[in-house]
């Protein structure tokens, strides 16, 4: 039987804030896909599991195995004003890998929230021959926002993002993985974690419009006009990590997202980054512009 664990990162927010609005109906939406997933005996096993700082312990979900606290965070690793405890992507898939034998993992932001039949979608994705894929999210209306309201949310359409927020892959696949010191809650974690899927997969596919996953409103709270330091620094990460890929794997393609993201940044410079942060163009726009780009 297919074995899969899923990994998130919870954090202790402030009553009102946007994570403390989203976390407790993510770990909702996933116990019920994971309950869902329990039957008939053709489907996947789940498990559940979720890791954080000491002082995030309130936020960790009942009925997720709860990992050992992390101890090291980006500020061990660099100078950042202000400075703010992210954790590193690797040190959260290190640990999972050494508490699971899943025959795949999953790891998703803590604020996408899952469709009931996520699981055994995932499942059947594996089935058809994906060894590596991403599903981007849907974003719904922030009409609704109590764990109560979860069913007027799953009946929301709502509509596609451009972004990558949760990833499935081999567990064996992970031991040649290339994530560099990239930390969460900044811009390029993503994509950093979307390249090595895609450079060590037989078969990686992007799931750009499936109803699947979820996320409450798309404020893009981290739009500035100056970058901050933890983008600066996942920048360079994915460069670093980017040139390790291509140089034992060979260039990415320009139609895959890190051969695109490398095409624009040669073709942008400097406004590149600045066109990312600021740019919010509808999404049928933005593909056309990002599939221009990624040709040239």
């Amino acid at each position: 039987m297919l074995k899969i664990a899923h990994i998130i990162n919870p954090v202790n927010v402030k009553e009102g804030s946007e994570l403390a609005v989203a976390q407790p109906i993510t770990f909702e939406t996933m116990r019920r896909a994971a309950e869902t997933a329990v039957s008939p005996p053709t489907y996947p096993t789940i498990h559940l599991f979720a890791i954080a700082y000491p002082e995030d312990a309130p936020a960790m979900p009942a009925g997720f195995t709860h990992l050992p606290p992390l101890s090291q965070s980006v500020l061990d690793v660099g100078r950042f004003a202000p400075p703010r405890k992210l954790p590193l992507l690797r040190h959260i898939l290190d640990a999972l890998y050494a508490a699971s034998d899943a025959d795949y993992f999953i790891y998703t932001n803590v604020d996408i929230a899952l469709q009931p039949h996520f699981y055994t979608a995932v499942s059947q994705i594996i089935a058809a021959g994906h060894d590596a894929f991403v599903i981007n999210r849907r974003t719904i209306p922030k009409t609704h926002t109590r764990v109560a309201d979860i069913p007027h949310m799953l009946a929301e359409l709502g509509e596609p993002h451009r972004g990558w927020d949760c990833f499935v892959f081999r567990r064996q696949a992970y031991e040649q993985y290339q994530l560099g010191d990239v930390c969460l809650g900044a811009p390029r974690v993503g994509l950093a974690l979307l390249a090595n899927l895609l450079a060590f997969a037989d078969n990686f596919k992007e799931f750009k419009d499936e109803h699947l996953t979820f996320h409450l409103g798309d404020d893009r709270s981290w739009r500035s006009w100056r970058p901050s330091d933890y983008e600066r620094h996942n920048t360079r990460e994915l460069m670093k990590i980017l040139a390790q890929l291509e140089q034992a794997n060979g260039a990415f393609p320009s139609q895959t997202p890190p051969g695109a993201f490398l095409a624009k940044k040669r073709t942008l410079g400097s406004f590149y980054e600045l066109w990312t942060r600021l740019a919010h163009l509808p999404i049928g726009w933005s593909r056309w512009l990002n599939g221009w780009m990624g040709n040239r």
